[in-house]
């Protein structure tokens, strides 16, 4: 039953997700103001300030959020993933180890070249099933860690 009730909670934070990454994906090709005959990941660069958009968070509570840092030619997508509690802190650590980076558990770089190569809901379905299977496979390696404890 606990099950049924966090996927009911995790399907408006996704679809929130989701309607946020298509808006933020309206990405352009910029070339660098510093860099002549380049182009590069504004998001990254952090060259020019008024190419930066204003970042945007959405919170499914205090451990789980995702941070979409949009600007003119790029994307940053950084996922906090949950931890209600050590099992799942020390899971989700064992899980991302080798992904951690900047305070979040898992970010993606989109530059304007993946939306114009790619097809922009298909970037997103990537992202939301990403999102999903992580939740998913937390979930049962601590209903797996809680039973071995139990037996």
């Amino acid at each position: 039953m606990i099950g049924g009730c966090q996927s009911q909670s995790l399907r408006p934070y996704l679809q929130c997700v989701r309607s946020s990454l298509t808006a933020a994906l309206t990405l352009s090709n910029f070339a660098s103001q510093t860099a002549e005959r380049h182009n590069v990941p504004e998001i990254e660069a952090q060259s020019s300030p008024e190419v930066l958009l204003t970042p945007l968070t959405i919170a499914r509570n205090e451990n789980e959020r995702v941070l979409i840092e949009p600007s003119i030619n790029s994307i940053r997508i950084s996922i906090k993933i949950k931890q209600a509690d050590e099992i799942e802190h020390i899971l989700v650590h064992k899980f991302t180890r080798f992904l951690t980076q900047r305070g979040y558990d898992i970010s993606f770089l989109i530059t304007n070249f993946h939306t114009d190569e790619m097809l922009k809901h298909k970037l997103v379905d990537f992202i939301i099933q990403f999102m999903e299977d992580v939740d998913k496979e937390i979930s049962e390696m601590k209903l797996f860690v809680c039973v071995g404890v139990q037996t």
